[in-house]
């Protein structure tokens, strides 16, 4: 897992209305060879080929049942089939992911060619993949509705190549096998045998990345914080500036100054605003509100940008 790479690509930054330069809610997160899409609005498939990101998705996690959050996900599907798509597609989301999978595939009038499965998740379930999990979390917003938090595993301590060889471990494929965590047998002098351990020769480990993606909510930090702190990025819903507070609060969502005081609160690197209504042409307004809470990097993505989410060391 150490050389896994993780991309952020933001497909779809708008509120409930696209405008000419933004498309309705959808994030891909590609982990090494796994892609996942977290929601997946009105015209996603088309942003993924402008984004030339391709159409090999291997879960789809939804926020809420609202149209601009799941309406691409009934045209991706029947893409999907068209291209032979023969895997199982699994779709993650609140209360009524069955009832969207059912009335997908009913609507659709063609078998698909592979199979639609829903899964229901409640606030602290996880999804298990190769080297890290996406966790539920519970969000405000009115009606049932969840964010997700991919977290990776811990990575292994840095390696001692030192310590290594004054134990006996030539270089090479040895030096491989204990960096996976493995124990190695390796010759003495007397021509006896002697076990090395990974803790012979790696240092603490050290901890994996984080995403946390919110979908429509109310700011995260007034809801609950544990095992939610120290995320390398956090995508929060900034659907307002801060001269619209109030109406944010009316229809359960966040301001941008809300989203950077979560940001700061939970301790975040940096911070993605998403979510952003169609009144708004400037960010202008969004990233100062939100550096004025939080001293982390301010990101305004516009559609189709990409951010890759390094190593921290």
């Amino acid at each position: 897992m150490a050389g896994e790479t993780l991309q952020v690509y933001f497909l779809g930054t708008a509120g409930a209305l696209p405008t000419p330069n933004r498309n309705p809610s959808c994030v891909m997160v590609r982990h090494g060879s796994d892609t996942l899409l977290f929601d997946c609005g009105e015209g996603a498939q088309q942003q993924m080929m402008r984004a030339r990101t391709g159409f090999l998705v291997d879960a789809i996690f939804i926020t809420h049942w609202h149209a601009d959050h799941f309406l691409g996900v009934l045209g991706l599907v029947q893409t999907m089939a068209f291209n032979g798509r023969t895997e199982p597609l699994v779709i993650y989301g609140p209360e009524g992911v069955h009832d969207f999978v059912e009335y997908t595939i009913k609507i659709g009038r063609t078998k698909l060619g592979f199979d639609l499965q829903p899964v229901q998740l409640v606030p602290g379930m996880a999804v298990r993949f190769s080297g890290y999990q996406v966790e539920a979390f519970a969000t405000s917003h009115g009606m049932p509705s969840l964010g997700y938090a991919l977290r990776e595993d811990a990575r292994p301590g840095r390696f001692d190549r030192e310590t290594a060889i004054s134990l006996g471990v030539p270089p090479g494929p040895l030096f491989g096998r204990l960096q996976r965590g493995e124990s190695v047998t390796v010759m003495r002098d007397d021509g006896g045998e002697v076990t090395i351990t990974p803790d012979q020769i790696l240092g603490t480990p050290r901890p994996g990345r984080m995403i946390i993606y919110t979908g429509d909510t109310r700011p995260i930090h007034r809801l609950h914080t544990e095992g939610l702190e120290g995320a390398d990025l956090l995508i929060h819903d900034a659907t307002f500036d801060d001269l619209e507070r109030g109406r944010a609060a009316e229809v359960y969502h966040s301001s941008a100054g809300e989203a950077g005081e979560a940001a700061s609160a939970l301790k975040a690197h940096s911070l993605a605003l998403v979510h952003i209504s169609s009144r708004y042409t400037s960010m202008t307004n969004h990233i100062r509100d939100a550096e004025e809470k939080f001293e982390g990097e301010v990101l305004a993505p516009s559609d189709l940008a990409m951010v890759e989410v390094p190593f921290r060391e």
